[in-house]
């Protein structure tokens, strides 16, 4: 895709989202970090994965997988073993299954967006007992290996597993989940700053995440219009 169908595939506010999130992000580290360049490029394309998710486009999911790795292993030198298992363990395969789920329900034969979907109360059934065992299982595993801030890293845990559970549902709600876990990272990441001042700059990435999430969910809203209602999760 050349630049000018970029500019011409996002919208002017989208624009502006993703310059104005990449300003924050690269200026953060250029005043608190300058070192780690791998939390910067993860950062870079963790914001084009959640553009690119809020359009539906399937091609979110594929950075998704690639942020996951790369912010694993991020994680994992901060001793933040819970942001390992939740992003490597769990986000990037299920964000394997949701790149299946949305190439299989595209919108319009060959359009890159995907066909939204309303869960059934089936769904919320399993959501809602699936959560709570997978976090007490992850408390556990966490608590064993001695992870920094345990139960805020079990918190992301709970909310990342909503997240990546509704992606594959493709329900417009996953962008709310993943709100959610922004939070909670934003969070866990002071926590980190506080003995460490580059890690600011992980904090200004998950704020710049908080803000896409959040249109995510109008650009979802709009896209249910747009498509005529969602149909029925798988």
């Amino acid at each position: 895709m050349t630049i000018s169908k970029l500019k011409n595939y996002f919208t002017k506010t989208e624009l502006i989202l993703i310059c104005s999130s990449l300003a924050a992000i690269i200026g953060s580290f250029l005043i608190f970090d300058r070192e780690n360049y791998l939390t910067l490029i993860a950062s870079v394309i963790g914001i084009f994965a959640l553009i690119l998710c809020a359009k539906g486009n399937p091609l979110g999911q594929v950075l998704i997988i690639i942020f996951s790795s790369m912010y694993g292993i991020i994680s994992f030198f901060c001793k933040y073993y819970g942001e390992v298992l939740t992003y490597v363990g769990m986000t990037a395969p299920m964000a394997v299954l949701s790149l299946i789920s949305w190439l299989k329900n595209p919108y319009k034969k060959g359009e890159a967006e995907v066909k939204t979907a309303k869960i059934k109360k089936k769904d919320v059934y399993q959501l809602a007992v699936l959560t709570p065992i997978i976090s007490v299982i992850f408390f556990f595993t966490l608590k064993y290996f001695g992870t920094e801030n345990l139960t805020i890293s079990t918190v992301s845990v709970t909310t990342s597993f909503a997240a990546v559970f509704l992606t594959y549902k493709r329900s417009k709600y996953f962008t709310l989940a993943y709100a959610l876990n922004d939070l909670v990272l934003i969070a866990l990441w002071t926590l980190a700053a506080i003995k460490n001042i580059s890690y600011l700059s992980v904090i200004i990435c998950f704020c710049a995440f908080l803000a896409h999430d959040i249109y995510g969910f109008i650009s979802w809203r709009r896209m249910e219009i747009k498509q005529g209602g969602s149909e029925v999760s798988p």
